[in-house]
């Protein structure tokens, strides 16, 4: 008999469970963002999210929580429940971080809700620069090995990759300062802290158009509508040209171990996100390309992203680890 109790009281722990589980989200969700405000990242966050929070019937309170190149945010959510309340709002950076030292946490611990969007690198410099073009900025960079300063967001960030890939197809020996985000390192640029940054389109745009800011180029093998008139990174740097076309990506994330239905809830309200008009407006405005794509589809794009990138890393003697040491083949 007290068998029979047992069995009973678990089979209804089981469907209040799942059905507890079947009204989520009961409460706000909390969404957090791998850099600082103003940055790319925070930016394509901040324009899905109201979106996203009215299909999903919750309200998602942002938050930054900058530092570690990502990492210190990886590992706030990695340590939270696994109930789809805390969610990041990342980019490219966790795929990097093995290889970098930073952490072993990458996107493989992590079910991809939706990998929003990629986006174009740029080459920036203050408006009143003297480097006009990327051809300047590589011949004193040569001439001078390690006196130009780089503008940087910490091992394994969108710069330092950038940095990684351009030396491995001519010499760049520079200086990087490392800033808590592309946001803040832009702005440090401008006030003369860094002669120049590599960073993300969306984070450089508005600058370039207030005219605080000039591209020398954009780090893609042809030149982009955004910036009409800023030559491709490969008209001065043809070798260039085997890594392209690679840009930062923007997702969102919950640990992997997150309850199918909690996912597809997420899921669900993020695809209809993605396709809201001030988002793709947004995305468009910024020179960004709208990915929208999720589960199976999103994890193979992350895998082959990181292989490519990891193995730049490798060869131009940037990574920490081996990618090879970490099971990552060569694409």
């Amino acid at each position: 008999m007290f068998r029979k109790i047992l069995m009973t009281a678990a089979a209804v722990a089981v469907m209040t469970g799942t059905a507890f589980a079947g009204e989520y989200p009961e409460r706000e969700v909390l969404g957090v963002v791998m850099w600082g405000a103003g940055g790319a990242t925070d930016t394509v966050a901040r324009a899905v999210n109201p979106a996203a929070q009215e299909a999903l019937g919750k309200p998602i309170i942002v938050l930054n929580k900058s530092g570690g190149a990502g990492a210190i945010s990886v590992a706030f959510v990695n340590a939270a429940p696994s109930d789809g309340y805390t969610i990041l709002y990342g980019a490219e950076n966790p795929q990097l971080h093995p290889v970098m030292g930073v952490s072993k946490l990458d996107y493989s611990s992590f079910y991809p809700v939706n990998i929003l969007g990629r986006g174009v690198a740029v080459i920036a410099v203050p408006s009143g620069s003297k480097y006009k073009t990327m051809a300047d900025l590589l011949a004193d960079i040569k001439a001078n090995p390690g006196k130009v300063k780089m503008g940087s967001t910490g091992p394994g960030g969108l710069p330092s990759t950038i940095a990684a890939l351009v030396k491995n197809a001519v010499a760049f020996d520079v200086t990087a300062i490392p800033f808590g985000g592309e946001g803040p390192g832009l702005t440090a640029m401008l006030g003369g802290e860094v002669d120049f940054m590599p960073s993300g389109i969306s984070a450089a745009a508005e600058h370039v158009k207030a005219g605080k800011m000039r591209v020398l180029a954009v780090v893609n093998p042809a030149p982009v509508a955004t910036l009409p008139g800023v030559p491709a990174i490969t008209d001065a740097i043809p070798q260039m040209a085997k890594f392209l076309p690679w840009g930062p990506f923007y997702g969102v994330f919950v640990k992997g171990d997150t309850p199918d239905n909690v996912k597809a809830k997420l899921v669900a309200a993020f695809d209809t996100a993605a396709k809201s008009k001030a988002f793709t407006t947004l995305m468009a405005n910024r020179g960004n390309v709208v990915m929208n794509i999720s589960g199976d589809e999103a994890k193979t794009f992350l895998k082959k992203w990181q292989q490519v990138t990891v193995w730049a890393l490798q060869d131009t003697g940037a990574a920490k680890v081996s990618p090879e040491k970490l099971g990552i083949p060569r694409p």
